[in-house]
């Protein structure tokens, strides 16, 4: 297959401008001579939808397909030479009766109170169809190809189908067999925003160097890639369905007597056709595309299939209930800080954290949550082999109902957590600034974090801001004006507090340490002295014994570091003169290094 190598295609197609949805055309959408025809034509349009509310659309016919509209509805010489500006108004088919006596004398009425050489084609979507009946695709092109002053829909349908369907013969030229458009804007009953459904016959008979998977999968991708930019090209919403078929295959389908095929053909309007699909068409009619005894068998087997589908379907739904009320469950076990519990212990947990502790979850749901464990073990062990509708209606009111208690369980739970957060972060705070300053109140601590940390330049001064976050806000919480997300950044703030506060604490009592220890030297000997209220303790290698008025005793690393706790300040602690004499009785000779 060659590629045609066109390189301007918005240029190719037939139209004064490309489609733009009529709200949303401006003043430079199509050039001068376009915005000068818009605006001569802006008053006959309101005229005639304000007489004619039933109109579909309301269009220019491209210049360039005027001759051919000229000749189909038998104009004289005198009429084309007027040089007419040719429009299309299409209306529903449901009008078509009223025109000669109605519609018509009505319209001339309109045009010459415009004063505007006019001559306006009166069309209905069943026209438009017969055109691609009678093989007159041309006009099928200059109908998706007119530039829309009024349009319900059906322009901007049609206009997607012909510029897609003119991206695929330029690709694929004579292997198109059949360009078809049907679905619902075919039967007249599509809106605006309906889809476009087209159907793409390629031609695969002189194929020989690919398998016709492979064929069919690379002309998909070609054939969709297309969809996108005919969309964009023709600016509207509708979406273009297109089903690509191989000859070959599309053939075995009609001889299978396949539904989609029979549906295609009977609705299907060809907007292009190389003598494929018209005779299918017509054969259709004529009732000689008949499925074959075979194809029939096929069919009604399908009947004898469909009550296993159906319970297979039944346990499908079933197993996606079940899995829609363990999974927000396990979520809401994570909120309340548990790992999310498996099916197996599910209801013993839940029970446990919900029910029992958190008392937030009523006997009924969590009978409920059993219930659905019980149904999805049932399933999987192979003792559930079938369940009947009504149960599955049940199964998935149960589980809405469920599902909306979990989410009151949640405000709940959320609440009393924003709670929980508030005391414990406000009670790790002050309790470690009692463990640095001692057994203050509140207000006493805030002065001394102020004066001794942060005035001192000991930590930096937006720890003082945090520090005042911390104290107010048990108080805050109780206003139930706290959000989440402002305590967890309180905690977060607080965290990093407690670090650095953790981390002066330990600097503190190190530095104590150090000072209320001695070291001595007795010849090659190098041993520690700690010095506490209740004795000095003297580490030599592993050993620790203990010196208590003069006397010296074993001791282990316990007595030693309660020892140190207890003592009120090991700064200032002095080594006594009968510890002096001890260490004497020990080392004999000895030096001090402080």
């Amino acid at each position: 297959m060659e590629e045609n190598k066109k390189h301007d295609l918005s240029g190719q197609i037939s139209s004064p401008s490309n489609y733009v949805p009529p709200e949303k055309i401006t003043g430079n959408s199509g050039g001068e001579e376009t915005d000068k025809v818009k605006k001569e034509l802006e008053n006959f349009k309101k005229e005639l939808l304000k007489k004619f509310k039933f109109s579909i659309s309301l269009s220019v016919i491209p210049a360039n397909a005027s001759k051919i509209f000229e000749e189909d509805e038998g104009l004289t010489k005198e009429e084309i030479e007027r040089k007419p500006l040719h429009l299309m108004w299409i209306i529903p088919e449901d009008e078509f009766k009223n025109i000669p006596k109605k519609i018509k004398p009505e319209l001339l009425k309109l045009v010459k109170e415009s004063g505007q050489n006019l001559w306006v084609h009166i069309k209905t979507p069943v026209d438009i169809w017969n055109y691609g009946m009678d093989s007159k695709y041309e006009f099928l092109d200059a109908v998706g190809g007119s530039f829309p002053l009024h349009d319900t829909g059906f322009l901007g349908s049609v206009r997607v189908a012909v510029i897609h369907k003119t991206l695929v013969l330029r690709k694929f030229d004579k292997y198109v067999a059949s360009y078809v458009i049907g679905g619902s804007l075919v039967r007249g009953a599509a809106g605006k925003d309906s889809d476009v459904d087209t159907f793409v016959i390629i031609d695969d008979t002189d194929v020989k160097r690919m398998s016709p998977l492979q064929l069919l999968e690379r002309l998909r991708g070609i054939i969709y890639d297309y969809i996108r930019e005919a969309s964009a090209l023709a600016g509207v919403k509708n979406i273009l369905n297109v089903q690509v078929w191989l000859l070959t295959d599309f053939w075995d389908s009609v001889k299978d007597a396949n539904p989609v095929m029979f549906t295609f053909i009977r609705d299907g309007v060809p907007l292009h056709d190389r003598g494929t699909f018209l005779p299918w068409k017509l054969l259709l009619q004529r009732g000689k595309i008949k499925p074959s005894l075979e194809a029939v068998d096929k069919f009604m087997k399908y009947g004898e299939q469909s009550d296993g589908i159906v319970k297979r379907r039944l346990l499908d739904a079933m197993v996606d209930i079940y899995w829609g009320v363990v999974t927000p469950t396990q979520a809401l076990m994570m909120l309340a800080g548990n790992a999310p519990p498996t099916p197996k212990t599910m209801v013993s947990e839940v029970k446990k954290e919900f029910v029992d502790k958190e008392k937030i979850m009523s006997a009924k749901d969590l009978k409920f949550l059993e219930k659905a464990i019980k149904l999805f073990k049932d399933y999987e062990h192979g003792k559930l082999k079938e369940i009947p509708g009504k149960e599955i209606d049940l199964f998935l009111e149960e589980s809405k109902t469920y599902d909306k208690n979990l989410k009151e369980m949640r405000k709940k739970l959320e609440g009393r957590l924003v709670v929980h957060t508030a005391d414990q972060v406000y009670d790790d705070v002050f309790s470690l600034l009692k463990s640095i300053f001692g057994n203050k109140n509140k207000e006493e601590l805030a002065k001394k974090f102020e004066i001794e940390l942060v005035k001192k330049g000991k930590l930096q001064k937006r720890f003082l801001g945090i520090l005042n976050d911390v104290s107010k806000i048990k108080q805050k919480v109780k206003t139930g004006k706290v959000t989440q997300e402002s305590i967890d950044k309180v905690k977060r703030d607080a965290g990093e507090l407690v670090r650095v506060l953790t981390e002066y604490m330990q600097r503190k009592e190190l530095m104590a340490i150090e000072k209320g220890t001695i070291r001595i030297i007795s010849g090659d000997k190098r041993v520690d002295v700690v010095l506490t209220d209740s004795g000095d303790f003297v580490l030599e290698g592993n050993e620790i014994r203990r010196i208590a008025n003069g006397r010296i005793s074993k001791s282990d690393i316990k007595e030693m570091e309660k020892s140190i706790a207890d003592t009120q300040d090991r700064a200032n602690l002095k080594l006594s003169d009968k510890s002096m004499k001890a260490l004497g009785k020990i080392f004999g000779n000895f030096d001090i290094m402080f």
